[in-house]
C-alpha cells in the first residue's frame, strides 16, 4: 500500500498529525475493516517520522478503537460500528464538574471490572496489563504523553474480565477518559508532573498486583483507590476556584 508523505512538523505533532490521517483513511472506507496496516519501518519512511512516533499513533489509535494489534501478526483495522453507541464527547468534558462526573460513573464501573479481572484473568491478560504498564513507565521517563498507555491499561483490565461489555465501554470512552489529558497537564509544572505520574504508576502497580495474585477483594479496593484520588484531587481543584 502506498502511502503519502505528510509534510515536516514540529515532533510533539507528529503522532496526531499520523493518527489523523489515518483516522481519515479508516473512517473513510480507503482502509477498509480487516486490513492489516502497514509495518512499522513502511510507516516510518511514508511519513518520515521516528519508530517512538509510529508506536505512540498506533497506541492512540487502539485507544480510540480503530485498530488492534494481535501480537506476532500484526496490526489490523476493526469494523466501526454506525450504529448509536455510548460516548463521552469532548465537548463534554470541558469543565472540572464534567470530569469530576465522569471519574464518579468510571469508579462504579470499573471497580467491579477489576474484582472481576482478578477473577477470570489469563496469563496472556496479564502480559498485555504489564506491556501497557511498561509503556506508561517509558513514556513517564521520557517526557512523553502517558495517556495513552493509561487509558491501554484500563482496557486491558476490561478485556480481562472476559465480558465484552466492560471492554466496549471503555474503548468507547477513548482517551477522554484520562482525565490529564483535558485539563491537569497545562497547569503541572514538570516536576510537579512527573511526582503526579509516578503516583499513578505506584497504584496501577497495585492493582496490577491484586489482579495477578486473583484477590478480588484487593483489585476492587486498589481500583476504588486510584480513581476515588484522582476525583478527589479534582474537587479540591474545583473548590480552590470558586
Amino acid at each position: 500500500m502506498n502511502l503519502p508523505l505528510l509534510p515536516r512538523r514540529k515532533p510533539r505533532s507528529l503522532a496526531i498529525e499520523v493518527v489523523e490521517k489515518l483516522t481519515q483513511d479508516i473512517r473513510g472506507g480507503l482502509l477498509p475493516a480487516g486490513s492489516k496496516l502497514p509495518t512499522e519501518a513502511s510507516f516510518m519512511e511514508a511519513f518520515g517520522v521516528s519508530r517512538t512516533v509510529v508506536r505512540e499513533a498506533i497506541s492512540r489509535l487502539q485507544a480510540a478503537g480503530l485498530v488492534e494489534t494481535r501480537h506476532g501478526i500484526g496490526t489490523f483495522v476493526l469494523a466501526q460500528d454506525s450504529g448509536p453507541s455510548f460516548r463521552v464527547s469532548p465537548d463534554q468534558l470541558g469543565t472540572l464538574r464534567d470530569v469530576i462526573a465522569l471519574l464518579e460513573f468510571r469508579i462504579s464501573v470499573e471497580t467491579e471490572a477489576a474484582a472481576l479481572a482478578a477473577i477470570r484473568r489469563s496469563d496472556d491478560n496479564l502480559r498485555e496489563m504489564r506491556g501497557a504498564l511498561s509503556a506508561f513507565t517509558a513514556a513517564m521517563e521520557e517526557g512523553r504523553d502517558a495517556a495513552s498507555a493509561d487509558l491501554r491499561f484500563h482496557q486491558e483490565i476490561a478485556r480481562a474480565t472476559q465480558n465484552h461489555h466492560f471492554l466496549d465501554l471503555m474503548k468507547s470512552l477513548g482517551l477522554g477518559v484520562i482525565p490529564r489529558t483535558r485539563l491537569e497537564a497545562p497547569a503541572m509544572a514538570p516536576p510537579e508532573r512527573v511526582a503526579y505520574l509516578r503516583g499513578v504508576n505506584q497504584e496501577h502497580e497495585s492493582i496490577y498486583n491484586a489482579i495477578a495474585a486473583q484477590d478480588f477483594e484487593a483489585a476492587r479496593a486498589a481500583m476504588r483507590t486510584h480513581l476515588s484520588n484522582s476525583r478527589d484531587r479534582h474537587r479540591r481543584s474545583e473548590a480552590g476556584s470558586l
